[in-house]
């Protein structure tokens, strides 16, 4: 079970499995910008799950991966704020073998984060 809790002002965090993960707003949402936002951290968890895959896959492989790194980026649609792209760019290190470009694509596209979006779960909210 994860607990999310209220610390002050318009903070927001989740406890679950010894860890604390706070959230806060930018001072233009009234927070004190002590934290990432709830949607940052939602587009870093698609970004750090695409990125342990990639980083297994040259594990695996005992593949270099000084140097690689990913970039993503996103879009919302100006009008209604609603999130259009996401897109995210991986960088590969010097020297990666060609014939393996493929299948990081592949293998990184099997983040389990990514595979929620697509399939969407039912969340259900209740109060007590």
């Amino acid at each position: 079970m994860m607990e999310i809790t209220f610390p002050g002002g318009v903070q927001v965090n989740a406890q679950y499995s010894g860890f604390v993960i706070a959230t806060d707003q930018p001072e233009s949402s009234g927070g004190l910008n002590s934290a990432p936002s709830p949607f940052e951290l939602f587009l870093a968890s698609l970004g750090t799950c695409a990125g342990f895959f990639a980083l297994r896959f040259c594990q695996q492989r005992e593949l270099p991966t000084t140097g690689m790194r990913m970039e993503l980026t996103s879009e919302r649609n100006a009008d209604t704020r609603r999130l259009d792209q996401v897109r995210i760019t991986l960088h590969l290190p010097d020297g990666f073998p060609e014939k393996y470009r493929s299948a990081i694509i592949r293998s990184t596209d099997q983040c389990t984060v990514k595979k929620a979006l697509l399939d969407p779960p039912e969340i259900v909210l209740s109060v007590v």
